[in-house]
This record gives structure tokens, sequence and C-alpha cells, in this order.
């Protein structure tokens, strides 16, 4: 222990060698968990370690070289981490999709760079990777699937098992002593540990190469920070094509030797989470307030009882949490009061969805809302926000246990220097600071100047060193009268009511701001359920006047903290989701402006001409690929 305690991390580190120092002195130690028809199945590092090996040897052995890239495709999969860590061994590119991606998506990927395999969670992925195929794409000569149901009477060729594939790999290393070292011992710091992309909001996605030197710079600022410690427990749930999935579940778990508990589906997380009881958390707004959803209509349906005492203890905590973050005295419960809280109400809370171990847990992509964060500091959840991006490795700024504020996201971590332009942009150098964008030497010149990175978004930092986020800088918007605002800011408060899933504020050079929003189907569904309003689909929810009720006090709510020439006037709830399938927001769920500014224009003359309603045919794409529409007469209201 007290080694581990003193334990040193060199910058010369890289994924080999940290991959032999965890299997030589900790090999015993659990590194994954993976749960298999409701078993928790364990691999000790010395297993995973060999597994990783002998998959570097079989891709190699199938032509996976230095300036070639393998496609990862599929849900989180204990088989398709190793995939990622043997391809970085290798000094290739690791490409991982999301599982949603298209088929243009997948197209856009093959043009970038020569991608001779991919490794395929199922069926459904391989029969998409195979359309990309016969498509005329050239490369992905090779396909390896992990779970092999519905594939047994493939023909197609190139396809293999994960299996016999690390058969491959180790009859190779059986017939080479020397071969096991000198894969993990071949790459440098500057190889390339995973290639990813950026949200794409204004264009196609660009090749983001993350190094070796990148992704673990950042699990050691993260580290030196406080924002996680040796030997947490964390759940592998976060798309693996974000760079936070990669910077916590495979570099710090790397680094600092995680336990990554793998679920057995993306439907059984919650369930999987109870069981595995996390120390570390990372997880977008929109997941927190939809972990709140649930808590709350779980409360709505219990016993007069439990719902008196879950409001009393819950009210109080709430109040104290907030005197708190206000920075008024008599911010924390008392003692008793408190204990007998975490007796009757807040640790059964935390024990029905898997916090009751949880010491790090974060926020972070996008603002969240004051009332779900508060919650969540009030449940004893010490709940903190994080900023960082794909280009810097996802780790740039986090709030410490004892400096929480809601407008912020904290103090530059260790090893990172920030400042702030001319302009208000936020700049950014460190270690953790990739090199350019993948063959796009235009765009890495705009992005990169003097050694800085420029982050894209606008901020501030207060005297006492906390950084604040006001929004992207390509997105600071006037209206007709000259008025400054940044739309991102505006739509990120409407999303703090929990019945607002999206929205898309309108105004620029126009005499006042409106806005487009879509509700949130579960929050808004169990709320007309709870309170008798009829509804036959999302369309029709989304067009009932009690359902608009509702929108007005979140819009009426914004509206007190922006200025008079500011303030939204009128809005439209959209009879359909903002969907990633169909080009109106990113997988990331970031709003692609332009596009849903030209789909829905009909709507946006609409705000501004004194109509009082509009007819909308709204584009819809089917699971199948198949695309239909929504026809609707949408009213426009008045804030």
């Amino acid at each position: 222990m007290a080694e581990e305690a003193t334990l040193q991390v060199s910058a010369s580190e890289t994924i080999g060698t940290l991959l032999a120092r965890n299997a030589s002195r900790y090999g015993s130690s659990i590194a994954l968990r993976e749960k298999e028809r409701g078993i928790w199945k364990e691999s000790t590092w010395a297993e995973y370690v060999e597994e990783i090996l002998a998959c570097a040897a079989g891709l190699e052995k199938l032509g996976v070289e230095p300036g070639k890239a393998v496609l990862v495709l599929g849900d989180n999969r204990a088989r398709l981490y190793a995939g990622m860590l043997a391809v970085s061994l290798l000094g290739a590119y690791a490409m991982p999709a999301y599982p949603g991606a298209t088929l243009e998506e997948l197209q856009h990927f093959l043009g970038e760079v020569e991608i001779v395999a991919a490794i395929a969670e199922d069926q459904e992925q391989v029969d998409k990777i195979l359309e990309v195929r016969t498509a005329g794409a050239s490369g992905i000569a090779h396909v390896i699937y992990d779970e092999t149901r519905g594939l047994g009477f493939y023909e197609d060729d190139g396809l293999m098992s994960w299996d016999h594939l690390i058969d491959i790999g180790r009859h190779d290393l059986n017939e080479d002593p020397h071969r096991r070292e000198s894969i993990l011992n071949r790459t440098k710091p500057d190889d390339p540990a995973i290639f990813m992309h950026s949200s794409g909001t204004t264009g196609k996605p660009k090749g983001i190469v993350l190094s070796q030197k990148n992704v673990l710079a950042a699990a050691r600022n993260g580290h030196a920070a406080g924002a996680f410690e040796e030997n947490e427990e964390v759940l592998a749930y976060l798309p693996m094509a974000w760079v936070g999935d990669f910077a916590i579940t495979v570099a710090a778990a790397l680094l600092w030797r995680f336990t990554v508990n793998v679920p057995e589906r993306q439907e059984t997380v919650v369930r999987d989470m109870r069981e595995i009881a996390p120390t570390f958390y990372l997880a977008a707004p929109r997941s927190w307030d939809q972990m709140l959803t649930t808590i709350q209509v779980g409360m709505e349906n219990s016993t007069p009882l439990k719902k008196w005492l879950y409001r009393f203890f819950m009210d109080r905590a709430v109040a104290a949490e907030t005197r708190k973050l206000n920075g008024e005295s008599g911010g924390a419960l008392e003692p008793l009061g408190r204990l007998l809280g975490e007796a009757i109400v807040f640790g059964p809370i935390k024990d029905q969805f898997g916090m009751s171990r949880l010491k790090n847990a974060f926020t972070g992509g996008e603002a969240i809302g004051e009332d779900t964060f508060v919650f969540y500091r009030a449940l004893g959840i010490k709940l903190r926000q994080l900023y960082g991006q794909t280009e810097n490795s996802a780790i740039n700024a986090i709030q410490s246990p004892g400096e929480v504020r809601l407008h912020t996201v904290g103090k530059p971590v260790p090893g990172v220097e920030l400042k702030i332009a001319d302009d208000g942009e936020i700049l950014i150098r460190s270690d953790s600071v990739f090199k350019g964008y993948f063959n796009k030497p235009e765009a890495t010149a705009e992005a990169l100047e003097g050694g800085w990175l420029r982050t894209g978004d606008a901020g501030y930092v207060e005297e006492n060193g906390q950084l604040v986020v006001l929004g992207r800088v390509s997105e600071v918007m006037y209206t007709a009268g000259g008025e400054r605002y940044v739309p991102n800011y505006i739509e990120n408060r409407l999303k703090f009511s929990p019945y607002i899933k999206d929205a898309a504020v309108l105004g620029a050079g126009l005499d006042e701001l409106t806005a487009m929003v879509c509700v949130d189907f579960e929050a808004v569904g169990h709320w007309a359920e709870v309170n008798g309003v009829p509804y036959t689909s999302y369309a029709d929810l989304s067009q009932r006047a009690e359902v608009a009720t509702l929108l007005h006090g979140a819009f009426k709510r914004v509206n007190n903290a922006l200025t008079e020439p500011l303030r939204l006037q009128r809005f439209v709830s959209l009879p359909k989701e903002f969907d990633p399938d169909d080009g109106e927001i990113t997988r990331t769920r970031k709003l692609r402006r332009k596009v849903v500014e030209e789909r829905y224009a009909d709507v946006v003359a609409a705000l501004y001409d004194g109509s009082k309603e509009v007819h909308v045919s709204a584009q819809v794409t089917y699971e199948t690929g198949e695309v239909g529409k929504v026809e609707r007469s949408l009213p426009i209201r008045e804030v």
C-alpha cells in the first residue's frame, strides 16, 4: 500500500509500458468486469493484457500497421476496449464510432484514412459495415465480431469471430518468446492512442488524433486535481466514441488501475450500476436529469408516509445546500437531521441507484440545471462540474469539493495553462492538447496558435480563479438593435426545465428573440398521466394546451434572468424531437443550428410575421433507415 501511495508516473510512459507494469506488478488485481447473461465475469490485469497482446498480434497478421486504421463500432464491450488498446500498441489508429452512426458517416471516415479492419459488437453493426463495403467503399478488408449470434451462416470475405482472431494472435505469440515484449515496447509517447472526431456542428466531423502522451497527461492532470484516485470502480456506459469515455475508461483506468465494469446492455445500465456501486461516475446533465426524473416519479407512486418523509428531509437538505452554494451561513443540515435523513431517505435512494459508494461525481458537456445540481448535492452526492474538449483529451478544469458554484466550471487542473484572449475566447496550453486536425492544415492553423489551443468557447476567469464558460465564440450573435447574446447559453437554461429536451433560440439580426423547443417525452408524458391529460403520440402531446402552460413557466424563469432586450417573446413546440439521424443534432446532442434553421424556415418566418400558427412537415428517419414525415399545425405561443 505504501508503494501505491508513493507511485510516481513518468511522462515517458506509453500504453504499452503501463500495460506491462500492470500485468507484472498488479497481475492478480481485477482490471475488468463484464456482465453476460446476468453474471459478472472478471478479468485480472494479467489476463486482460494477455488478450490485448493476442489481439495485437492477430491484427498485425491482418495488415494493421502505423498509418492505417481499425474501425470500432458498437456499444461498450470489454473486447472492443481490448481491441482499441491493441491497435494503439501497433502504432495504428483505433477509430471508435457511435453505435448509431449512419452509412454516410462511416463512408466519411473511410475517406479520411485507410481502414483495413473493423471490430464490431454484433450482427447489427456487422451488417452496417458490410453494407458500406457493398456500396463500393474501399477498405475494411477484415471484419471481426464479438457477439456470434446470427452470424453463423455469413460467408462474406474477411469476416471472423473475435475468438478466431485471438487464436491467430496466440499462435503468433507462442512462436516467438520475445514477441510480447516487442509489442509492448514498440510505441513512443507521440504515437497515436485514439482517432476521434469533432462534433461536426458546422459541417463534417474533423479527425482528431490524440497521442498517448496527450491522454496520459490528461489522466495525470485529473488525478493531481483530485478528480479521481487510484483503484476507482467505474461503469463503462458512455459512448465509446466520446472522449470522456476514453479519458476515464481507458487512459485513467490504465494509469491509475481502475476496475472497469461493463454493463450487459444499455438498457440494463441502471440495474447494473446498482450492483457495482461505482466510486467514480461521470455523466452528461441529461443523464443526471433523467435519473432525477426517475426518482421523482418513484416517489409520486409511493405511499403517503414515504412521500411525506421524502419531502420533509429533501426540502430541508435542498434549502441548506442552496444557502451553501450562495455563500450564506447555515449552509448545512443539522447533524441529527442529516443522520436521520441519511438513514431514512438519502441512503436508500443512493443505494437504489448505485450511488452508495460514490466519492467522485462529475457532470460535463454543457450547463446543468440548478434544481438538478442542488438536488444531488442535497442527497449527499458531491456533484462537481468538469470542463474539457476532445482536442485536449477531456480534462481542462474541474471544481474542487469545497469550491463549488453553479455558474463556474472550477479552476484549471495542474498541468493546464489557461488565459482569455482579447475577444473573450478561452485559450489552453498543456501536454494534453492535440497536434492538429487530421490532414486539415488550415483548420489546424486556426485552432492552434503559438502553442495555445483556441477552444472556441467564450468565457472569463473570476478573481478567485474560477473559470466561467459562456458558450461558443462562433455563436456570439447580435440582434438588429445591436444586443449581444449567446444562443447556446439561453438554450441550456431552457433545458434546465425537465420538460424541455432541446431548444433552438432565434433572433440574429432580428428585433427580438424567439425559440423552437422539443419537449421531453418521458418527463412530460409522466406529468400528463399523473394529471389526467390524454394524448396519443409525441406530436399530439407536444401541442396540448396543458403542456404549453408547463413550457410558459420555463420561459418565464429564463426571461427573469435575461435583460429586457434579450427576453424571449414567442415560441413553438415542435412535433418531433431533434434527432442525430435527421442531421439536426450531433451524436453528442449538440445543435446543428444551420440545418435546423433551414429545415424549419417556415416556423422561423411565422415566429416573426405575426402568424398565429404554422403548418409543418417535419422529416423523421426511422430505425430501418426509411424517411417519413410528421405533419402538424403548430400554434405560435406568446411568452
